[in-house]
């Protein structure tokens, strides 16, 4: 079961449940546990993306990593101030253009390629992590028990557009590194075909 599908399930038993037992407890006091949630899961995303920055020796990589913690420590602020009640801004990531950047320039030696690949499960994580928050925040949305305004519903579609970016560029560095010799053969054969001896 997934934890967004395990934090939906507990917040409908625990809402009724605390609802059956005293009606007088406010429903947002749910919300606000599933706001909690998000916010806990924000952080163990930031915290596993500064461990990757840690654990890789490529430059370009600890760039990315740093820039995808900082994201997440946004992310974590969004979902605190909407736990109190206010809807801020959430400001665009530069995280997946500076990723098509790495990816045109990054060239690996055999010894950097066989430590990047000892890695690979902690990149599966960080995968895990962003699917995890993109089914948060959709289940969070598709609640119709939670009368979201305007604004909190666009903030959300943000967050939802944002974990999906970081989705995407971990599953690339996944993929980059685990299929690295079959990376370096398409990019000979499309600099032969753009030359013309095709």
């Amino acid at each position: 079961m997934s934890t967004s599908s395990f934090v939906v399930r507990w917040f409908h038993e625990t809402d009724s449940a605390l609802l059956g037992r005293d009606k007088s407890l406010p429903k947002g006091i749910i919300l606000m546990e599933i706001i909690e949630f998000a916010m806990q899961m924000e952080l163990d995303g930031k915290a596993h993306y500064e461990q990757l920055r840690e654990m890789t020796p490529v430059p370009g990589l600890k760039n990315l990593f740093l820039i995808l913690a900082a994201d997440e420590e946004n992310h974590y602020e969004v979902m605190k101030e909407m736990g109190e009640g206010a809807i801020i801004q959430l400001a665009g990531s530069k995280a997946l253009e500076t990723a098509q950047n790495i990816f045109q320039t990054i060239r690996l030696d055999e010894g950097l390629l066989s430590e990047l690949r000892t890695k690979l499960d902690a990149y599966r994580y960080a995968i895990k992590i962003e699917a995890d928050s993109i089914s948060l925040y959709e289940e969070i949305l598709k609640n119709e028990e939670f009368k979201w305004n305007d604004a909190a519903v666009a903030l959300l579609l943000k967050l939802v557009e944002e974990e999906k970016k970081h989705y995407t560029i971990m599953e690339n560095i996944h993929d980059f590194i685990a299929k690295y010799d079959n990376y370096l053969t398409w990019q000979e054969f499309d600099t032969i075909r753009n030359r013309g001896i095709l």
